[in-house]
């Protein structure tokens, strides 16, 4: 089971193993707070790729082609998070405002597509 929370929303049990997927530490969350089992930049989004996007819905599309494009090269990467949903509950933790277009929304999808 692979699911997704914001960094800034409180951990719990039900998270299981917590991923932040984000290339960026977030903005005024600590360590403590953040609960992370795993910080995974490497399947985060290139820097260029981030910048390019800025969050902007217009460019979700796009966004979501590169993005994917990226992923099926990160093949180390994506088979950790595969064999860590395999053995329990996986929550992928991102920061993004934005519930419906950000990173960590595409690489559930990108996942539970190639299981």
């Amino acid at each position: 089971m692979i699911q997704l929370k914001r960094v800034y929303e409180e951990p719990s049990r039900q998270d299981g193993f917590r991923v932040l997927v984000e290339r960026l530490w977030p903005r005024g969350v600590t360590k403590a707070r953040a609960a992370v089992d795993l910080w995974l930049k490497d399947i985060a989004p290139s820097p260029e790729l981030r910048q390019w996007f800025a969050h902007d819905p217009a460019k979700w599309k796009e966004f979501q082609r590169r993005y994917r494009k990226e992923l099926a090269g990160n093949e180390e990467a994506v088979d950790l998070l595969r064999r860590k949903a395999k053995a329990g509950p996986v929550t992928l933790v991102y920061a993004a405002h934005d519930p419906e277009h950000n990173s960590a929304v595409l690489l559930e999808a990108f996942l539970v597509e190639r299981r």
